[in-house]
């Protein structure tokens, strides 16, 4: 799995580790909700933007992207 998602679902509380091993062996959380499902969708969707945001251009293409993505998905 990518490094990135990796953060992201541990930030949205939907991965645990055991400390000690290494490497790490990530398990899905027993205990995620449907709110921790939600949080790691909506960062996935936020840093699709920021790459948006990070990449803009000229004529506006990338921002148009952001937006249409950040309405798509409901995004405030």
């Amino acid at each position: 799995m990518n490094e990135r998602i990796i953060e992201l679902a541990l930030d949205a509380g939907l991965l645990n580790y055991v400390d000690h091993e290494t490497p790490r062996h990530y398990f899905i959380n027993g205990n995620a909700e449907q709110e921790d499902v939600e949080k790691f969708a909506q960062l996935i969707v936020r840093e699709c933007m920021e790459w948006c945001d990070a990449h803009a251009t000229i004529d506006g293409t990338a921002q148009k992207i952001r937006d249409d993505i950040k309405k798509h998905f409901g995004i405030e």
